[in-house]
């Protein structure tokens, strides 16, 4: 069980500036600017996952960065992103609990996915 979670508490730790990241860009965009939640969801993850996956590479799982990798982290929690925000516009939920909701599903699928998926040891 603890090899499950090994890299858990530095994933963590960027994981922390990354919602700080998200959360101020999600706010921007859905208070001020006045955009759904969805697009607001969606635009404030991509830029704080490119931020922590660059981080998570070079200080969780050991540097190993690809295109590819990036593509497909991006592309899986975007879609986990874009549904938070829409279920959120479609229940009206308040942008906080939108937020707070993507944020723990993203700590808990996003380390998964990537620890066992984008940056898993490869036999060589």
């Amino acid at each position: 069980m603890r090899r499950l979670w090994k890299g858990l508490s530095s994933y963590t730790v960027i994981g922390v500036a990354n919602t700080l990241i998200h959360w101020q860009i999600f706010f921007l965009l859905s208070v001020a600017a006045g955009l759904r939640q969805a697009i607001s969801n969606l635009t404030a993850f991509c830029v704080a996952a490119t931020f922590s996956f660059y981080m998570n590479a070079l200080y969780t799982f050991d540097g190993r960065l690809s295109v590819g990798g990036y593509l497909l982290f991006m592309v899986a929690m975007g879609a986990l992103s874009y549904g938070v925000g829409h279920a959120g516009d479609l229940w009206r939920l308040h942008g906080l609990l939108t937020v707070v909701m993507f944020s723990a599903l993203s700590l808990v699928f996003g380390f998964l996915f990537s620890k066992y998926v984008v940056f898993r040891e490869r036999d060589t």
